[in-house]
């Protein structure tokens, strides 16, 4: 695997930039082998730098940090209309209509969210954890695009990234009664209430209106498939980030 996958349902768009990284391909050492991307890690910011450049390169963004926006993330539903690259904080998503900057947001285990308003060319990344997505944050976001961009339901492509997958996602009971109770199934050997973040956030897209046809999800699990992608719950708190990036061609 490399260092990025394209998202199957955006990589049809020629003006479009949209990668979801993997852990491959960097520099870091045990445990944030090696193609740790996040800033907020006790990993030597060195190494996290380098592997950032390794990437945006990768992504054919030369100068990658000086045309990237995101956010120090704080499991909200805040929203950031981003006009200018820059590491900002307090926000769980982001969108732009400027072509030439990406926007994007880390994780490892929440699940990361691209959307791509193809009549408005503009897009958004959006973090959603428990919280975010029991808080609807995908909706709002949606609702923030209608607002700034006059985004429109079908003219919209998106893309539900690779998260912590239901049978691996134990929750308490307050955290479970947060959510439908299609999104929620017991784990009969432990009796434990688990929760589909997938299922959740491809919901409250396709409720917006978004075409079910247009709206991709990842195959893959960050617990399942760990090898390739970083866990913060399997590696118990000592691993790296993966970068989810999306932005118009300038």
């Amino acid at each position: 695997m490399s260092l990025y996958q394209n998202p199957a349902i955006l990589s049809g768009f020629t003006k479009l930039i949209a990668a979801e990284s993997t852990r491959h391909g960097g520099i870091s050492p045990a445990p944030f082998t090696s193609l740790n991307l996040g800033i907020n890690t006790t990993d030597d910011p060195e190494n996290v730098l380098e592997n950032r450049r390794r990437f945006f390169q990768a992504l054919g963004v030369e100068a990658g940090e000086e045309h990237f926006a995101s956010s120090h993330q704080v499991h909200g539903t805040a929203i950031l209309y981003a006009t200018e690259a820059g590491r900002f904080d307090g926000y769980d998503a982001l969108i732009t209509d400027t072509p030439g900057l990406l926007i994007g947001v880390t994780v490892a285990d929440c699940v990361p969210i691209l959307v791509y308003d193809k009549a408005n060319q503009a897009v958004a990344a959006v973090h959603a954890g428990w919280r975010g997505t029991s808080g609807g944050i995908v909706r709002k976001t949606l609702e923030a695009m209608q607002q700034q961009f006059g985004t429109t339901a079908n003219q919209c492509y998106a893309y539900v990234g690779t998260c912590i997958d239901m049978t691996s996602f134990e929750v308490g009971p307050e955290v479970a009664e947060q959510f439908a109770p299609e999104f929620r199934q017991i784990d009969l050997a432990t009796q434990k209430d688990c929760v589909n973040l997938k299922a959740a956030n491809r919901q409250q897209l396709v409720d917006w209106g978004i075409p079910a046809n247009q709206v991709g999800v990842s195959p893959f699990s960050t617990v399942l498939n760990n090898g390739d992608y970083f866990s913060y719950r399997a590696e118990k708190g000592q691993t790296g980030r993966m970068l989810v990036v999306i932005g118009i061609n300038p």
